[in-house]
């Protein structure tokens, strides 16, 4: 079998693969820190809050939403582990316990699949003779569970740093303009290093949906600059009519 030289599964760089396990995490973690963030400060710029509350606020969103992003992810992985180890002894103990019955639920399956006759028996017995491999195939082909292999810890943890490393781009601008003169006006600067930012993930986002280049980045841009100007305009809105 040849593999295409332009398929992205082979091509693509040492570095993502290094990460790839947890890609979805950092991706998506990555995706809900900017995206959040950005709408608060659109919504604050929108209101024209001091740079100090702005930066409040963005910090604030950023430690919240960062930490319950990351026990949610962990809680999620966790559950999946919990959920198969639960699943694993029942069939261990079926397999011990009830070997007659589960020999039948595998007959089953692979005459499902087409086997039978001999070719079906030959099976069954090559199966059934080793319990490691009967119990695989009970958890995947009966159950159609696989095992979980990512840490929930490590999910959790890389989903906070995504989250928190990309959350705080859109705040570089206003940190700047805080501590020193900016020429420019702090909300079109995060703006631009924000849209950049998108960009970016949209590219890194391609390794996980496997989606093309454009329509990723385009998503992402699209989502994000919705929620941005949603959030500006309901702060100008709001600020007109409260003070």
């Amino acid at each position: 079998m040849e593999i295409e030289l332009n398929d992205p599964e082979h091509t693509r760089s040492a570095w993502i693969r290094r990460f790839e396990t947890y890609l979805p995490e950092l991706v998506y973690g990555s995706i809900d820190g900017i995206v959040t963030t950005f709408a608060v400060v659109a919504g604050a710029a929108g209101a024209n809050l001091h740079i100090n509350i702005i930066i409040i606020l963005g910090m604030a969103n950023l430690i919240a939403d960062g930490l319950s992003m990351s026990i949610g992810s962990y809680l999620s992985h966790k559950s999946e582990h919990d959920n198969y180890q639960k699943h694993l002894r029942m069939e261990m103990w079926e397999i011990e316990n009830m070997p007659d019955v589960e020999r039948q639920e595998i007959e089953l399956i692979y005459k499902n699949k087409g086997f039978e006759g001999k070719e079906l028996e030959m099976v069954v017995n090559r199966i059934t003779a080793n319990k490691q491999v009967w119990l695989d195939t009970m958890m995947k082909d009966e159950l159609g569970l696989s095992e979980h292999k990512k840490s929930p810890v490590k999910a959790g943890v890389s989903t906070l740093l995504a989250f928190v490393v990309a959350g705080a781009v859109p705040l570089i601008a206003y940190f700047i303009a805080y501590v020193g003169k900016m020429g420019m006006d702090p909300f079109a600067v995060s703006s631009i290093v924000t849209l950049l930012t998108f960009i970016f993930i949209g590219y890194i986002k391609t390794y996980v949906t496997q989606a093309s280049l454009g329509r990723s980045i385009a998503e992402t841009l699209v989502l994000g600059t919705a929620a941005a100007m949603a959030a500006y305009f309901l702060g100008d809105y709001l600020e007109k009519i409260l003070t």
